[in-house]
């Protein structure tokens, strides 16, 4: 399960409960609750060089374990099963969610996600259907602007990769580049998880304690999330009556440690910080380090794929044109899928027994 921290825990869990050896591979630098979780489950853990950004040498460790058969590798980067589920799972979750709480002229005006493996863009794809107007855009670190400048680097918002344009992305459909501070996510953070940043939001800001509970869901990537969103709605000047969606891809409960480590650093948290981070992270978002793409933007975007997946992966060229053309439905070929995999999952869940044990 080739990861930069997420998508490993759900496939140990996966593996645990079939009853086959998980194996996780993730970046050294990531959270310790990941490498905790990842233990207590009884993953196997191969942790690689570098951080949140250095996706490359998990796969260079992928293609090493390829070499074993008894290895089954599912590279969530490439494999079609990913955006398959994002398109008609996420997809559809957000419209439903959208259509259970939109106001008398509301318009599901946009939706943000952080790259990651990209799976979750997915969902935009089938949003933008439903609600043509809708406008999606992608995210990343401004420490590592890949998407918007053909960059590189090292970043701080975990969960989302970089230095590479997943295999699975489709490009052609994304309107926005926009790049997020990992110095606003991580001043969020503790904004959100401190009681000193809890009680600015609650007697200052007099939010509802019920919104201040649910702040916590936002991991970095999350908080990320939320700003690529409101970098949008400042872009294109939404109104009240404009939705904009996104994602929680996990909770601060991954990063107690990583809150530790910014008190350790810049001393306990006070009033006055949560004051200041309140308006300069939240109200003070511009509109700068983002792009709305043309389409030769896109193509550009989508051009960097060669140098990750065929000289590097060994992917045919074919195949990557494919991607961009659509010669032979490639994306709607995709989606159709969902009910011959339904399918299959019933039969191999009814075989191996696992749901009636639950």
């Amino acid at each position: 399960w080739p990861s930069t921290g997420n998508y490993c825990r759900g496939g140990a869990f996966n593996s645990k409960l079939l009853g086959a050896q998980g194996v996780a591979i993730l970046p050294a630098e990531m959270s310790q609750e990941r490498f905790d979780w990842l233990h207590e489950i009884g993953a196997e853990v191969i942790a690689t060089p570098g951080c949140e950004s250095n996706v490359k040498e998990i796969f260079d460790k992928t293609n090493e374990l390829k070499q074993d058969p008894q290895y089954m590798i599912f590279n969530q980067f490439e494999e079609m099963g990913n955006p398959l589920w994002h398109y008609n799972v996420t997809g559809t979750a957000l419209a439903d969610v959208f259509e259970a709480v939109k106001r008398p002229g509301d318009r599901f005006a946009g939706a943000c996600f952080t790259s990651g493996s990209a799976g979750t863009m997915s969902a935009g794809d089938l949003l933008k259907e439903r609600y043509p107007h809708l406008k999606l855009g992608v995210g990343e670190a401004l420490q590592c602007p890949t998407i918007l400048n053909n960059g590189f680097g090292g970043h701080r918002i975990e969960g989302i990769g970089d230095k590479h344009i997943p295999w699975i992305h489709n490009v052609k459909n994304t309107d926005m580049s926009i790049a997020i501070d990992d110095e606003d996510s991580q001043r969020l953070l503790r904004l959100f998880n401190t009681p000193e940043g809890q009680d600015y939001l609650l007697h200052t800001l007099k939010l509802d304690p019920a919104l201040v509970e649910k702040l916590t869901w936002l991991g970095i990537s999350g908080i990320a999330n939320v700003l690529c969103c409101i970098k949008m709605a400042k872009y294109y000047e939404f109104t009240d009556r404009d939705v904009v969606g996104t994602v929680l891809t996990d909770s601060a409960v991954m990063y107690r440690s990583r809150i530790q480590e910014l008190n350790d650093q810049f001393g306990a948290y006070t009033g006055e910080e949560a004051r200041l981070d309140h308006n300069l992270h939240i109200l003070g978002l511009k509109t700068d380090n983002l792009i709305e793409l043309t389409y030769a933007d896109r193509k550009r975007v989508h051009h960097l794929k060669y140098y990750t997946w065929v000289e590097q992966q060994g992917k045919d060229m074919h195949d990557l044109n494919a991607l961009w053309y659509d010669t032979e439905g490639t994306w709607d070929a995709v989606h159709a899928q969902a009910k011959d995999l339904d399918e299959l999952i019933n039969a191999f869940n009814e075989e191996s027994g696992v749901l009636k044990n639950l």
